[in-house]
């Protein structure tokens, strides 16, 4: 699996590594950020913003991305939600009330065996859910009491979530569709790396980086490009033209000989 990413300017390959196809996207992230941060801060460069698919997702990364000073735009999986339909969140007291207006306190804090992720409980008592008039379509057939997990990072995911759906969320948005997809097509399409045709992760990684490099190295011709390439294309088209003209007459002249030699 290739992990690739763009400077969003000038479509410039910043990072590209191999890593077992085992993993998810979001299982990448914080390796590259890690990488690339010292490798732009190195060059002089100051990141600020970064932007991603859905596929990167992950509230651990949305913390972590915090951490550096990175300002994320990464949509939310669709699974994400941000408490019951209905139920209001309380930020200072950390605990919902639901639509009759009773407080699901918070409970614990544990790890999800399923996803792996990390995650709150909150619960009320059954005694409160006993007599609520709303009990069959909150609870449903078979529960006694309203009980729920919600995200660890739940305000990563909203400060994330309030960005990605900004004006400038839609910018960046539109900015990576257009920058970094289609630099991994001419990668694949044109800088050979459609396949791997070698064994083990690191010659993998030699053949990314050998195709980054030529890519990079095209994108840099153009920066460097003297400015009298232009004007020596002007001339060539002025030399046609003039070729166009004259090629007449020499015919002209070669029939004309051709008459008098007899």
């Amino acid at each position: 699996m290739s992990q690739l990413s763009v400077d969003t300017a000038h479509h410039v390959i910043t990072d590209i590594k191999a890593y077992h196809a085992d993993k998810k996207d979001s299982q990448c992230l914080q390796d590259i950020v890690s990488r690339l941060k010292k490798r732009l801060h190195k060059q002089g460069f100051i990141w600020q913003n970064i932007v991603a698919d859905t596929g990167y997702s992950d509230g651990e990364n949305y913390a972590f991305l915090e951490r550096q000073n990175l300002t994320s735009y990464i949509p939310p999986h669709g699974t994400y939600k941000g408490g019951p339909n209905g139920f209001t969140y309380n930020k200072e007291q950390d605990h919902y009330l639901c639509p009759q207006g009773n407080i699901v306190p918070f409970k614990k804090i544990f790890n999800d065996y399923r996803t792996g992720t990390k995650k709150k409980e909150y619960r009320i008592s059954s005694l409160i859910c006993k007599e609520c008039p709303i009990k069959k379509q909150c609870l449903g057939k078979t529960a006694q009491e309203k009980k729920f997990s919600v995200t660890y990072y739940r305000e990563q995911y909203e400060r994330n979530n309030k960005r990605i759906h900004s004006k400038r969320g839609r910018y960046m948005k539109a900015k990576r569709q257009s920058t970094v997809e289609p630099v991994f097509g001419t990668l694949t399409q044109f800088m050979s790396l459609r396949k791997i045709n070698t064994i083990g992760i690191q010659q993998a990684n030699k053949v990314m980086h050998l195709s980054a490099i030529a890519y990079n190295l095209k994108k840099y011709l153009k920066f460097i490009t003297n400015p009298v390439k232009s004007d020596a294309k002007a001339m060539h088209h002025l030399f046609l033209s003039l070729k166009t003209m004259i090629r007449p007459q020499i015919s002209i002249f070669k029939a004309f000989t051709f008459l008098i030699k007899p």
